[in-house]
């Protein structure tokens, strides 16, 4: 076979649906992801990646990202195919870490750690990663990664050194964003010597929810890129990353934000199954807190949020947690349990599922004992925790009759929310503090005028028999009923 020379790449030897999947691919996509983008299969992708490849005379997925890395400034043909789909969102690339001790053991581990690293962040962290295997190929020499970034195309780079002792183990860990030389972030950890897969496991938990999530490193990033940007310059990927903000803010205001942000990234994007569970969530806020209209208007949106997020990634554990969470709102209590089940399943190491699952325990079914657990370990591997956390854990100190505990959780969660609000006089007035419960429940009533009680009981849902009680309880004592 000739191999076509770089300088000789021209626009014309792809056709347009090529350049696009070769883009794609070369940027870390799965044939999955591409076949999303494109709306074709991801057998077809397959197929198209091999006539690619043909016509290139490329062997690997390195040479083709040089290839394309190399002529997407210069390349009219290669804009051109690009200026009718979104844009794909930033790129990470996680580098083999690189194990300083001399003994073959550990430079397996280094292996075996990063390799979970790059597959639980491609799960979680809401953008592109480039298959670990790619990057096992390039080695971990610092002085080659900038060649190796401008090929692949990542927008941020892990990098990271292990080194041990009989004692302990230490892993250093930064994130860099490789076109400008910065380093984003940073984390030492240091573990005493144990079994080796726990020793894996603890370290993989520590860096990934540190890094990913709804306010971890790389969503606080973008955020920050994102709104430096026109609004009319706005990506799918910048619309998803400020709705989740907004939504997180838990506000009247925040939540109706956060519902034209997502369905903006979702115009550009249909298949962004993320921005469909987040979406189904902000409706979901809508429905127990009141916000934007009737119960009903607010049930149906979510549910069809949360199919079409399912639809397209049936690992999603938001999404199931939220298919929980509705099911139970339409009277399915075991068919809410089963969905909870799932999103643990797919989600048991990542701090933002376990926190919505530990309310979802304490509140729809399951014990509120073991939802204090989930939800301390959500802010055991996040330290980091958005103040939604704080909020979620007050409920749960709630039920399981921790009144001054959940007061001192309400007061690092979302001031801006009446769930907030309502817990907070509702705790008070289990306490005896007849003065300050009904201060709370004024503030209740001017500031969200639509919020009740019943309506957080139905649109959340509250149907754990404890936690309905305690909630009526505390309802009728601080005279918010």
């Amino acid at each position: 076979m000739n191999r076509v020379p770089s300088s000789e790449f021209a626009p014309e030897v792809l056709s347009d649906r090529e350049r696009a999947v070769a883009e794609r691919f070369a940027a870390g996509l799965t044939y999955r992801e591409i076949g999303e983008a494109l709306f074709i299969a991801p057998s077809t992708v397959r197929t198209h990646l091999a006539t690619i490849y043909g016509k290139l005379g490329v062997r690997n997925k390195i040479e083709l990202a040089s290839h394309v890395a190399s002529h997407a400034d210069s390349s009219a043909g290669v804009r051109a195919a690009a200026a009718d789909v979104q844009p794909a969102p930033p790129v990470l690339a996680v580098f083999p870490i690189e194990s300083l001790n001399a003994e073959e053991q550990w430079h397996r581990f280094a292996d075996g750690l990063s390799s979970d690293i790059c597959v639980d962040l491609a799960r979680y962290a809401d953008l592109p990663v480039i298959a670990f295997h790619t990057m096992k190929l390039l080695g971990n020499h610092p002085e080659r990664f900038n060649d190796h970034v401008q090929a692949i195309g990542a927008s941020y780079a892990i990098t990271g050194q292990l080194r041990a002792d009989e004692h302990r183990v230490r892993l250093t860990i930064q994130l860099l964003e490789p076109r400008s030389g910065r380093m984003l972030w940073s984390e030492r950890y240091d573990r005493p010597m144990e079994d080796i897969l726990t020793l894996q496991d603890s370290l993989t938990e520590s860096v990934i929810n540190v890094l990913a999530g709804c306010f971890g490193t790389l969503a606080t990033i973008g955020r920050k890129a994102s709104r430096h940007k026109a609004l009319g310059n706005l990506q799918s990927y910048d619309c998803y990353l400020l709705g989740v903000e907004q939504h997180n803010r838990f506000s009247q205001e925040g939540n109706a934000e956060a519902v034209k942000l997502l369905k903006r990234s979702l115009e550009l994007e249909p298949t962004r199954a993320r921005a469909w569970s987040e979406l189904a969530c902000a409706y979901a806020v809508q429905a127990c807190n009141g916000f934007g209209g009737d119960l009903e208007t607010a049930i149906r949106n979510w549910g069809a949020a949360v199919e079409h997020s399912l639809r397209l990634d049936p690992t999603d554990p938001a999404g199931y947690t939220c298919l929980g969470d509705l099911m139970a709102c339409r009277g399915d209590i075991p068919g809410a349990a089963e969905a909870h089940a799932r999103a643990y399943e797919y989600g048991r190491n990542h701090a933002d599922t376990l926190a919505l699952l530990a309310g979802s325990k304490a509140l729809i079914t399951g014990s509120p004992e073991d939802a204090v657990s989930l939800i301390d370990r959500a802010l055991y591997l996040n330290p980091l925790g958005p103040p939604w956390y704080f909020g979620m854990r007050a409920r749960i100190l709630y039920v399981v009759g921790r009144d001054r505990e959940c007061l001192s959780a309400l007061d690092r969660s979302s001031q801006e929310s009446p769930s907030t609000l309502i817990f907070k006089a509702m705790a008070h007035a289990r306490l005896g503090e007849a003065m300050q419960a009904a201060d709370t429940a004024r503030r209740l009533r001017a500031e969200f005028p639509s919020s009740s009680v019943e309506r957080f009981i139905r649109g959340y849902p509250v149907t754990n028999p404890r936690a309905l009680d305690a909630v009526r309880d505390g309802a009728r004592l601080a005279m918010i009923d």
